[in-house]
């Protein structure tokens, strides 16, 4: 019964989410992206700007600018826009925690994240890799980033894991955004699928995370 409500859940912002792109497709967009590619280079610059705060500053949606990635620049330049800026900023994310501890992350992040963040370092996500990568894949990545560098979690081990899920997961937010504005049916399907997929994933490792932490609880 859970796992049908999640997926219930899962559908139903799926869904308003392809009404309201919709709805700005049919009011909004073809003015906008006119004016997108008369600035040329600064408007990937400007996402990667948007993106990259949202990250760093984990109270602000950051899946919103993948969406708007695909719609604006189109699949291709929306993805690697968007992939570059996950990998940059996750990394800063990551080494400043890792240099300069938990008290600038508990000022980006505040109170209440920072208590998120404690909770994947008691996962012991350092050396668990698919782990690791399974909970970059979710749409916690940037507390994840933080906790890695606070975990003591080496660099060359975090980067990886980094990498793949940010290749994983990137592409079908993106390409919802693509196909839903452009019309394109198999990219939407495609998307779709990935969603659901990533939704999956999220589900598995917030299980396993739960368990982990329960059953470290039982042995202290």
């Amino acid at each position: 019964m859970q796992r049908l409500r999640k997926i219930i859940g899962v559908s139903a912002v799926v869904a308003l989410a392809i009404i309201v792109l919709h709805l700005a497709h049919t009011h909004a967009l073809e003015p906008l992206r006119a004016q997108v590619e008369a600035m040329g280079v600064w408007a990937p610059l400007g996402i990667v700007a948007l993106r990259g705060i949202s990250i760093l500053l984990p109270a602000l949606p950051s899946t919103a600018y993948s969406l708007l990635a695909g719609a604006l620049l189109g699949f291709e330049t929306g993805l690697i826009t968007i992939f570059i800026t996950d990998v940059v900023f996750c990394q800063i994310a990551f080494l400043v925690a890792k240099r300069y501890g938990q008290k600038p992350v508990k000022s980006f992040v505040g109170e209440k994240a920072s208590k998120q963040i404690e909770s994947f370092n008691q996962s012991q996500i350092e050396g668990n890799p698919f782990l690791l990568t399974g909970l970059l894949m979710t749409g916690l990545f940037d507390f994840v980033s933080y906790a890695a560098g606070l975990g003591g979690t080496k660099w060359k081990a975090f980067t990886p894991a980094l990498i793949i899920s940010v290749a994983l997961s990137d592409p079908p937010i993106v390409a919802l955004g693509a196909g839903v504005f452009s019309g394109g049916k198999l990219m939407l399907g495609l998307a779709l699928l990935g969603v659901f997929a990533l939704a999956t994933i999220t589900g598995v490792v917030n299980k396993y995370q739960r368990k982990k932490l329960s059953n470290d609880n039982q042995k202290m």
